[in-house]
């Protein structure tokens, strides 16, 4: 007789603190990193976000870095970048 094996794939839950980044208080001479995730279409809205955030947000500039494949994790160059000058990273994709 065969065997059939059924999988369970959700993960356990850990019921742990979780520690939240901390929260800007505005975004007034901040720095905002985008990570683009090469998907078409997200390049648009960056820009378009990009000028918004620096024109009625106050943020003092805005850092792009775009993924080369959308399926791969952001080099450890980019993050370490990102980590070190912004006080916000947003990442997104299009289409």
């Amino acid at each position: 007789m065969p065997r059939t094996l059924i999988v369970d794939p959700t993960a356990p839950c850990l019921n742990q603190p979780q520690q939240l980044g901390r929260t800007l208080d505005g975004l007034t001479g901040k720095v905002v990193g985008f990570i683009d995730d090469s998907k078409p279409n997200f390049n648009h809205l960056v820009d378009d976000l990009a000028e918004l955030l620096v024109n009625r947000y106050g943020a003092s500039k805005v850092i792009k870095r775009r993924k080369r494949v959308s399926s791969h994790p952001a080099s450890d160059t980019v993050i370490t970048e990102l980590v070190e000058q912004c006080d916000m990273v947003i990442t997104g994709s299009g289409d």
